[in-house]
């Protein structure tokens, strides 16, 4: 759009500040991170004869070469975890897709507090469920070997993460910041 005013021309651009790009990775980051937790086998692991993911737990006996596997989905605080993180995983898909939508068609400024909310709904949900897990574990699961909390746990922690970065930055007002682009 430009405007004459008094024999000089000014020119006003409406292109996508830098942060909000940046904030779009992060979701989309945290978006892959989740996909990574949520299928990953391996939250919890003992020493090479147990594992536990969302979906199963599995042991192996001693003196047996087979694992003896079950689901996970019997209990109540492992399905609220997952159940959590689902709604998480959820919600950060919906706000990368309205977020890119938003960008292709050119109503960004609009949607950067849906955007934000979402995204921040979508972590509280993940940090309830990131802090129930490790919780309930180790008050119900008895392991008499060393066990850690594994890979899945951390790309799930990490997509709260960056989940929280994107939100962040769609929080910030563009406005303000005009004169530093």
């Amino acid at each position: 759009m430009a405007s004459s005013v008094s024999g000089t021309e000014e020119v006003r651009v409406s292109g996508l500040k830098p942060l909000k790009l940046v904030g779009l990775v992060c979701v989309f980051l945290a978006l892959c991170l989740d996909v990574g937790a949520i299928v990953s086998p391996a939250w919890v692991t003992a020493e090479d004869q147990y594992y536990l993911s969302l979906w199963e737990s599995c042991w192996k006996p001693v003196s047996s070469l087979d694992w003896s596997c079950s689901s996970t989905l019997v209990t109540d605080w492992q399905i609220a975890t997952l159940a959590l993180l689902l709604g998480g995983a959820a919600l950060t898909l919906l706000s990368f897709l309205v977020a890119l939508v938003s960008l292709c068609f050119g109503s960004r400024s609009r949607c950067y507090k849906p955007v934000a909310i979402m995204v921040f709904s979508a972590v509280v949900l993940q940090v309830c469920s990131l802090v129930l897990f490790p919780i309930k574990f180790i008050e119900t699961v008895s392991l008499r070997v060393y066990h850690e909390f594994n890979w899945g746990y951390g790309l799930a922690w990490g997509s709260t993460i960056f989940s929280f970065g994107g939100a962040t930055l769609y929080c910030l007002n563009p406005k303000n910041y005009e004169d530093y682009y």
